[in-house]
């Protein structure tokens, strides 16, 4: 079956991937490189579905294009939020002060291979099977529409936050403004539109329901194990977040509540 294929193959490539930025994150002294190759694993993933797979070519290539449009952006986006810092806090967390090699391997990159190669297979699997019944074009266009939602949602609250911290006056305030009035995390939630978005392009029939647990499994990243709640744990202590957090939504955008005076 050729789905064998193309998973094995984005395996393989994800294996290239992420042992390369392993030796990259020694070579310079930090493992927060991993958060690049997040957006490049799901990008290479994509281009094996679109070169291996032997489904519907339009198909193929529409997903080719929203994970590279949105992979890409990620990994710029990572790579200017990265650049002359020093280590995350929260790998400097998850590994306990043990940055020995496989320690690091396992809890990081082996971890982050294996969730990026989980959370890919509805294109994976998209990418063996024929074209999208006339029936299911419109879930197609619409999350065609939930990607682009997402998509634009993500890299404008991106772009919102990093405007609002490169001002010296902003300097330990609580970003508040634009999409961060409306959720406390527009950036989380973008991605999660994108990634139900990219699945609902990818349903062709009943067969296809079985990768639901792929945007399951990225919901619960973004919200709980490696985003928004995490996020939080580390903002819980700093001036006005109380107050913040009171008046603005957690994760969906919803109209702020009025100030607490």
């Amino acid at each position: 079956m050729n789905f064998v294929v193309v998973a094995s193959a984005s395996l393989a490539v994800l294996v290239v991937v992420h042992g390369v930025t392993f030796l990259i994150g020694r070579r310079i002294g930090r493992y927060n490189v991993v958060d690049v190759a997040w957006g490049v694993g799901f990008i290479a993933v994509a281009v094996v579905a679109a070169v291996l797979g032997d489904g519907d070519l339009f198909r193929r290539l529409l997903l080719l294009a929203l994970v590279g449009i949105w992979g890409v952006r990620l990994a710029w986006h990572m790579v200017v939020k990265s650049a002359g810092k020093g280590e995350d806090p929260r790998y400097r967390d998850l590994l306990g002060g043990d940055f020995s090699a496989g320690h690091v391997l396992r809890k990081v990159f082996v971890v982050q291979g294996a969730a990026t190669w989980f959370v890919s297979l509805p294109v994976q699997l998209s990418a063996v099977l024929g074209p999208t019944p006339a029936l299911l074009r419109p879930v197609l266009i619409a999350g065609v529409a939930l990607w682009a939602v997402g998509w634009a949602f993500e890299a404008l609250g991106d772009y919102q936050l990093r405007r609002f911290k490169s001002d010296p006056t902003n300097k330990g305030a609580i970003m508040d403004r634009g999409l961060w009035a409306w959720t406390r995390h527009p950036n989380y939630f973008g991605d999660a539109c994108v990634w139900w978005g990219l699945w609902l392009v990818t349903l062709t029939g009943w067969l296809s329901l079985v990768t639901v647990p792929s945007p399951l499994l990225m919901t619960y990243f973004l919200v709980y194990a490696t985003g928004a709640r995490l996020a939080e744990e580390y903002m819980a202590d700093r001036p006005g977040f109380d107050e913040y957090r009171s008046r603005t939504s957690f994760f969906v955008p919803l109209p702020p509540r009025s100030r607490i005076p």
